[in-house]
């Protein structure tokens, strides 16, 4: 079974939620990492811990919510073997995955429609690694 962490700030929680329950709906095991609430936090205390267990192989694939997705993108990707992605239609969903083998993608609530929210989704976990050409590119990016 497909096992995906989740994590949020405030400004990302409300698609965090919704994300959450699609992903229980497609029999996808979630990890909630956090926030519970619209309440002011600081991200990297929950983005943080979500990226750890990526690149720990506790689970496949990281979701992470903010506002605009970049903050919380850049914390993930501070993480040895990750690579976060920021998408905002389904085109750069598909190409995280296919060019750049994105285990991780982060998402902007205030950028992002709810009505383009799970498409989006569901483009990145549904696209595959091309490989070829860009898996020399994906060994440099992992070759600290």
């Amino acid at each position: 079974m497909l096992k995906i962490a989740i994590a949020s700030d405030h400004a990302g929680y409300l698609y965090k939620e919704l994300v959450g329950d699609y992903l229980r709906g497609q029999e996808i095991q979630v990890v909630d990492f956090g926030t519970s609430s619209t309440d002011p936090v600081d991200y990297p205390i929950f983005i943080k811990p979500a990226a750890l267990a990526v690149a720990n192989g506790e689970v496949d694939y990281g979701i992470i919510f903010g506002g605009s997705g970049n903050g919380e993108a850049m914390v993930a990707n501070r993480i040895q073997g990750i690579r976060c992605a920021i998408a905002w239609n389904l085109l750069s969903a598909e190409y995280a995955k296919k060019h750049n083998n994105a285990n991780m993608l982060s998402l902007g609530q205030r950028l992002i429609s709810e009505n383009n929210l799970l498409p989006i989704v569901d483009q990145w976990l549904n696209s595959s690694f091309e490989a070829g050409r860009h898996t020399k590119r994906i060994d440099l990016i992992d070759k600290n």
